[in-house]
């Protein structure tokens, strides 16, 4: 394509240059007439357009056949020669005319060719001089051939000599121009090859990590956003470009007034909250850093990443931490509490029997045995939590488990014609291998919880499914109710242990269910909504079996076993 355009601009300036010597002899005809033969002239001319169609009807055929475009400069070669022999030969003063094919071969087709077209040139220049002082009858140049006065043989030679030189010359330094000049777009388009590639593989990396990354200039408009960005935010690129990055990001109002403050060479940091366009809510890490383009602009550059997962670990790493500090008090609880409390509830029951009692004394020692009692029973719960449990796995149906316990539910003190128990799960059993009693727990917590949180009535529903979850198969356990809710600022310390919302709890429901969730390398999360409801989503792997030591809870575990049966 490249060899079609620069032929195409040859044939258009031999078309103008033609043009111009038509009109130069039309005018040298009126002004002088008989000046020269006008006749064969223009029929050179003529020739030339001729040609020139030729030409142009064959261009499409000059990238595969290059002995087309050489032809050209041969033939050019020749109608030069001609128009010089019928100006006057050695006495014509376009003999430079010779220049245009060998510079046209030079550019086009390179310094070999360019000198092949100047000894065509110069042996045809050659033979025309030749023929003017040698004693040769060639009909058809006698002809054409004007009457001039003809130079001494001496200026003829020397004339010549200088021709011949010149167009040798010329076609070498126009050749060595051309091919340097090739060498030179070879290097450019190497070089543009090896930038394309190398920005190519820019957009590759930026677009291939994890982290958002977004440019804008100096008044925060958008310029550049990678996939990593797309995907976090959840929007596409071109919804972004242009727009305002505190807008899009949703940043808050004293990021822009600490970004204008932002010093030289230093960094912003902002952690807050995203909601994507789905109305999902993440956690956003952002840092902003000053940006100088090539042109000397400036501008910022914001990396970010979603950081929600991150925080939830945090979160939990937080609360193993505080498990592990109540493992070591389970020991102390159990020795300076739970046995006193035996002797002196045994104490109280002895003599409860042996005195002789009113009616306000019999009362008060019901109310320190009840509330004795009750404070065991305290205790043994903690102990449920902190205690390693001997586990029987078995494979099991989550779906029997789950209508045992809305039965159970039904049939509770707890529950009024104002609550409903809903049990969602497929006709097809699904199936777990586990401990029946630590599962059961599991649900029976989660349940409970729910009813009372609905203290005015709702519905309770219990779920169970079976999916694969980054190539496991997990049994995903569902408990929703619509009930009171738990506030923002509460969810993550929900399990941690003596914490409760309700009236007589204990606190340890929800911590028994994270301890033994996490010990099945499971995970529970939840989702609630302060007057419309909450829900707990358990993660069990299918083939679970015996249960899992946690680490975490390692120093809680020795606590307890340092601290001896009970």
């Amino acid at each position: 394509m490249n060899l079609r355009r620069r032929l195409s601009t040859l044939i258009a300036v031999r078309v103008v240059l033609v043009t111009v010597l038509f009109g130069s002899a039309i005018l040298i005809q009126i002004s002088r007439p008989s000046a020269f033969p006008i006749d064969p002239y223009f029929a050179l001319i003529g020739l030339t357009y001729a040609l020139s169609v030729i030409y142009l009807a064959t261009l499409r055929f000059a990238e595969s056949h290059l002995w087309l475009a050489d032809l050209q400069f041969g033939a050019d070669a020749l109608l030069v020669s001609a128009f010089i022999h019928v100006t006057g030969g050695i006495a014509s003063n376009y003999s430079t005319l010779y220049l245009l094919p060998i510079i046209g071969a030079a550019i086009i087709r390179y310094r070999r060719v360019a000198t092949q077209v100047a000894v065509l040139s110069a042996a045809l220049y050659l033979a025309i001089v030749v023929v003017q002082y040698g004693d040769f009858d060639v009909p058809l140049a006698s002809r054409f051939s004007p009457v001039v006065e003809l130079p001494t043989l001496r200026v003829a030679q020397y004339t010549v000599v200088i021709n011949l030189g010149g167009f040798l010359a010329v076609a070498f330094l126009a050749g060595s121009l051309a091919n340097s000049l090739r060498s030179a777009g070879a290097r450019l388009e190497d070089a543009s090859l090896v930038i394309r590639d190398l920005r190519a593989y820019n957009e590759y990396v930026i677009n291939s990590l994890l982290s958002g990354l977004i440019t804008t200039d100096v008044h925060g408009r958008m310029l550049t956003f990678n996939n990593a960005a797309a995907t976090i935010i959840g929007l596409p690129a071109s919804h972004t470009i242009g727009r305002d990055v505190f807008d899009v990001m949703q940043l808050p109002a004293s990021a822009r007034e600490r970004l204008h403050d932002l010093p030289e060479r230093r960094g912003l940091r902002v952690d807050y909250q995203h909601t994507t366009p789905d109305a999902r809510v993440i956690d956003v890490g952002l840092t902003v850093s000053p940006l100088t383009f090539p042109d000397g602009a400036s501008g910022y550059l914001f990396a970010f990443q979603d950081v929600t997962n991150m925080r939830r670990l945090e979160r939990e790493a937080r609360l193993r931490q505080r498990l592990a500090a109540v493992g070591e008090m389970a020991a102390g609880i159990a020795h300076e509490i739970r046995n006193p409390l035996a002797s002196m509830s045994g104490s109280i029951q002895l003599l409860r029997h042996e005195l002789e009692l009113n009616e306000e004394q019999t009362q008060l020692m019901d109310i320190v045995l009840r509330e004795s009692e009750r404070l065991n029973h305290t205790i043994k719960s903690f102990l449920a939590y902190a205690r390693p449990q001997r586990s029987a796995p078995a494979k099991l149906d989550v779906r029997r488990i789950l209508q045992d316990t809305a039965l159970l539910l039904r049939n509770s003190a707890e529950v009024r014609s104002e609550h409903a128990i809903e049990v969602e799960a497929s006709v097809d059993p699904v199936w777990c291998e586990a401990d029946e009693n630590q599962i059961r727990q599991i649900v029976w917590n989660l349940a409970s919880n729910g009813i009372r949180a609905m203290a005015q009535g709702g519905r309770l529903t219990l779920a169970v499914r079976s999916e694969e979850i980054d190539g496991n198969r997990m049994v995903v356990l569902t408990v929703q109710d619509q009930g009171c809710g738990i506030a923002p600022d509460d969810l993550d310390g929900i399990f941690q242990p003596f914490r409760s919302s309700f009236e007589r709890g204990t606190g340890l429901g929800l911590a028994i269910v994270h301890r033994l969730v996490t010990d099945y390398h499971g995970a529970v999360q939840v989702s609630s909504e302060v007057g419309v409801g909450t829900i707990f989503t358990v993660r069990l792997p299918v083939d679970a079996g015996i249960t899992a030591t946690d680490n975490t809870n390692d120093a809680l575990r020795q606590a307890v076993e340092h601290a001896g049966p009970r």
